[in-house]
């Protein structure tokens, strides 16, 4: 069965009839339903349907919104000022819909006092959360953490992002 590039159906031909018919036009033989009985072929351009095909694809990706981790890294002697600095900039990032990571690096004698950190971490959390309940395009959104403050050998991390809507 053969279909020719405009789609009108040609009927049942030879192979050989059809392929000849194809470079006839200076286009390709295609074969589109190989378990059909007969085996459906078509006469098209083949290297302008693959650039067709290519072409829906990118466009689709395009479409698609893909969501960045962005890492923040504020230390436990930090300052009032730079933690508000820093707190919008996570605000920002979280706007145009990041994920963002908080690193908190402790050196030394501060590993032994994780609990201060902790209350550091959670006053930058907090920070955080009235500063995007100020900004007028993000107030009805609420912010997630995808997991508790956790733990690692350099001192505490985690991970907020805004809950999707």
């Amino acid at each position: 069965m053969v279909i020719d590039e405009t789609g009108k159906q040609l009927g049942l031909l030879k192979f050989k009839d059809a392929l000849i018919l194809a470079t006839e036009r200076e286009l390709d033989l295609v074969e589109v339903s190989p378990h059909l009985k007969p085996p459906v072929c078509k006469i098209m351009d083949y290297g302008k349907y693959l650039y067709k095909i290519a072409k829906q694809k990118r466009h689709q990706n395009a479409k698609i919104k893909k969501t960045e981790t962005k890492a923040l890294r504020i230390s436990m002697r930090a300052e009032k000022h730079d933690l508000s600095f820093k707190a919008k900039n996570a605000v920002k990032f979280l706007k145009n819909g990041d994920r963002v990571k908080i690193d908190m690096v402790l050196k030394g004698r501060e590993k032994a006092h994780q609990n201060l950190a902790t209350e550091k971490m959670e006053k930058f959390l907090t920070m955080i959360t009235e500063m995007s309940k100020a900004d007028k395009e993000t107030e009805e959104r609420d912010i997630v953490k995808e997991q508790e403050i956790k733990k690692t050998p350099q001192g505490l991390n985690i991970v907020i992002e805004f809950k999707k809507k």
